[in-house]
């Protein structure tokens, strides 16, 4: 079997979780007997609709949705849970609001740290520093949604963390 098609049949990982979405590492965890470095080419490359054309032949099973994070393309979802995916997604998106693929927060500095406040989780940090605060952040908001399920709370499996900086005008950073 050729490499392509032993990668397409490691959609199974999406299945399992209940959504289209993988890391390349998931797959070359999948596929232990295969090269690591092809496999890799054919998630990123070869096998990516939107990937750079630097490969004479492609094939249209995936789509780059953000760094390290790719989508089985709808035509590609052969397996019995496609057509009840395709239900609950209209169902998602007509029925009740759209799943958020983001988790904002507000950045601002107050007297000696910068705070950061999540809009749509209860989720307050703080940090002496920029970097700090982002970091403090991110593993504040893995933990508070760390065995949740978020399909529950409204979010797609892997939403992005967007931060807004707020700053009064007519002050420096």
């Amino acid at each position: 079997m050729a490499i392509h098609d032993e990668v397409l049949r490691a959609r199974r990982l999406c299945g399992e979780r209940r959504g289209w979405t993988f890391t390349s590492e998931e797959v070359v965890r999948a596929l232990p007997d295969l090269n690591v470095s092809s496999v890799r080419t054919h998630i990123v490359s070869r096998c990516c609709v939107n990937a750079p054309k630097n490969h004479p032949h492609k094939w249209d099973y995936f789509r780059r949705v953000r760094r390290g994070v790719y989508e089985i393309l709808p035509a590609r979802r052969r397996d019995k849970s496609a057509k009840l995916s395709r239900v609950a997604e209209r169902l998602t998106t007509y029925g009740t609001a759209p799943m958020r693929d983001s988790v904002h927060a507000t950045v601002s500095h107050g007297e000696r740290f910068y705070v950061a406040e999540c809009w749509e989780v209860a989720v307050v940090t703080q940090g002496r520093t920029l970097d700090e605060v982002v970091a403090n952040l991110r593993e504040a908001l893995e933990l508070h949604l760390d065995g949740e399920d978020l399909r529950a709370l409204g979010f797609t499996p892997c939403p992005r963390l967007v931060i807004t900086y707020e700053s009064e005008l007519g002050t420096s950073l």
